[in-house]
């Protein structure tokens, strides 16, 4: 396909898909059960971090954490007790276990005594001139894990462009913050980040169809994959590159291609 017809094609994807219908069965519904800002981006950020493997277990975990939380994350990560942290004695979602949580807990609790939200720790380390979110990863795992308290073995469920991981769960979790639209999909409430800076989300289903439609030619799923796809992209859409994400999931899952 040429650039023309290609975007027409994904330009319909990406309305079929960009669909709140759609969210039922995606990770992005966990978020969506608040309305409360610090709400969403805790939720949000366990269901980005857990989202490996089947979607339903994806969602059926995050949803057990939040019943350890009684349901409101925000009030469990900045009150919680020595005693309330018994409830997530445990909790297990593939590699992922209640070490690596208790540290999360640890470090949101931290974060947010202080700061109001959690873009900055991403926008910190984004330089004024910065045409990508790739220093706003990398700024956030070292602040991540800046505590002697880190765990070792946490270490691999916040990667970062320096360890040449392509950060689908942290770029996709960026995504729902930061893109705004009609939709009503994506939430848009950081807006110190741009949807133009952000980097498209590189699963396998994104990278079967991307590398069939020629808008990637790196078979490994790396970090240089993920900027090569979204610099494909961004010439289709300078301002908003990352929509197509849904374009790509959205046709590398439902759809035979």
């Amino acid at each position: 396909m040429i650039d023309s017809k290609l975007k027409i094609y994904l330009d319909k994807k990406v309305k079929l898909y960009n669909n709140i219908q759609f969210i039922e069965n995606d990770p992005i519904v966990i978020p969506h059960q608040f309305s409360k800002k610090q709400d969403i981006e805790i939720a949000g950020l366990f269901a980005a971090v857990f989202a490996w493997g089947q979607r339903v277990t994806i969602i059926n975990k995050s949803n057990e954490l939040l019943q350890r939380m009684d349901g409101k994350p925000y009030d469990f990560i900045l009150n919680h007790s020595e005693n309330d942290l018994k409830q997530l004695i445990g909790f297990k979602h593939r590699t992922f276990n209640d070490t690596d949580l208790l540290y999360f807990i640890h470090f949101l609790h931290s974060w947010y005594k202080s700061n109001n939200s959690l873009e900055s720790a991403f926008l910190n380390g984004i330089k004024k001139n910065d045409q990508t979110t790739e220093n706003g990863l990398t700024f956030f795992r070292n602040h991540f894990f800046s505590s002697e308290l880190a765990p070792a073995r946490t270490k691999k469920h916040i990667p970062s462009p320096l360890q040449h991981s392509a950060c689908k769960r942290l770029n996709m979790y960026l995504r729902w913050m930061v893109r705004k639209d009609k939709q009503g999909v994506d939430f848009g409430i950081w807006t110190g980040i741009k949807p133009h800076q952000l980097i498209c989300p590189l699963d396998v289903h994104v990278q079967k169809i991307a590398l069939q439609l020629g808008l990637l030619s790196r078979e490994k799923a790396d970090w240089q994959a993920a900027s090569e796809l979204t610099n494909n992209l961004r010439k289709l859409d300078p301002a908003d590159p990352v929509k197509y994400d849904f374009a790509l999931f959205g046709t590398g899952i439902n759809e035979s291609f």
